[in-house]
């Protein structure tokens, strides 16, 4: 199956703050998007997730590599953008002293589209998104969450295959997270469409996305499924509950020697220890046993992916300079 995204060894320089040296944020990072699957583009502060972000919509020009939407090259701006819309971080792909219905017209146009022929299509995202009594009124004078909807809203009135959303629940409230998880999960599910999502909302990224990239240091250290990463670490990590309640300081040293992931959480009263594989699975027990440490419980730990994550970019060793986005 062919990528609706193709991105081939990307890379990007910024000058730095005196402008005498090219700092490279983006460094040779490849990965594929698919149609119709939500897609998590993930990294620390810095980490060059919106610069590989302004690369695919045309906004920074690559030092080096490719990008190919439908296969066509990001070169070809003219042709290969009009598969994408985007929402910026921020919001910032609006105009605050427009109304909402201003907006889509204005964003629409830019497109070479007419009102009239997304007017019913336009009402329909504004019902579903809960601003149909809002279409009047300036987006300045909206909440947060009603002026983010209010941009995927016009990026859905553009009609592309293709969603590009930059941090889309910053400053939202829980409620307001919980009914654009929906919605996005909707728009994939029932309108057919690729949704790439640039985040640190780790739980939006652990119930929606299919698939992640990771990016740490400008490279990339992992692309995978979420399920797949989940399973990878649930396997891993036990967690236990021992008779007694705790292990003296003296035992407890001794198998930390052994095993320096093993670790008690007070919050939990639970230790917890990442076994690579069966052999030092039964090799850990053996200690346990010889340190007369007896187990009440020990079941495979379900770690969340914020805790995923923070392992795999700890696990990074990548010694490259890098600056804030």
């Amino acid at each position: 199956m062919n990528p609706i995204i193709d991105v081939q060894n990307l890379t990007a320089s910024f000058k730095d703050k005196k402008g005498k040296t090219f700092i490279r944020v983006v460094n040779d990072v490849s990965f594929q998007v698919q149609e119709e699957e939500i897609f998590g583009l993930l990294g620390p502060n810095g980490a060059g997730k919106s610069s590989i972000i302004r690369m695919i919509c045309g906004l920074l020009i690559p030092k080096s590599g490719g990008i190919f939407i439908k296969g066509i090259s990001y070169q070809k701006r003219m042709e290969s953008l009009k598969y994408i819309s985007t929402v910026l971080e921020g919001n910032r792909n609006l105009y605050w002293r427009m109304t909402v219905k201003e907006n889509i017209s204005y964003f629409a146009g830019n497109r070479g589209i007419q009102f009239k022929e997304i007017k019913d299509q336009a009402d329909e995202w504004l019902r579903l998104f809960g601003l149909e009594e809002k279409k009047s009124e300036l987006v300045g004078n909206l909440s947060r969450g009603m002026q983010q909807k209010v941009a995927i809203t016009v990026a859905l009135c553009l009609n592309t295959k293709v969603i590009l959303l930059d941090e889309p629940t910053l400053g939202l409230d829980v409620k307001t997270t919980n009914e654009l998880k929906k919605i996005l999960t909707k728009i994939r599910n029932e309108f057919k469409k690729t949704i790439i999502i640039s985040t640190h909302d780790m739980k939006l990224v652990e119930e929606i996305c299919d698939r992640v990239v990771i990016i740490d240091r400008g490279k990339k250290i992992v692309e995978d499924t979420v399920e797949k990463l989940m399973e990878l670490f649930q396997i891993k990590t036990y967690a236990m509950s021992v008779k007694g309640g705790e292990i003296s300081e003296k035992k407890l040293n001794r198998i930390v020697r052994q095993f320096p992931e093993f670790s008690y959480d007070s919050t939990s009263g639970l230790y917890r220890v990442d076994i690579s594989n069966t052999t030092s699975f039964y090799a850990f027990i053996e200690l346990l046993k010889k340190e007369k440490v007896y187990i009440d419980s020990i079941e495979p730990d379900r770690l969340d992916f914020e805790k995923i994550f923070t392992i795999l970019c700890e696990r990074n060793q990548v010694d490259a300079v890098h600056v804030q986005e």
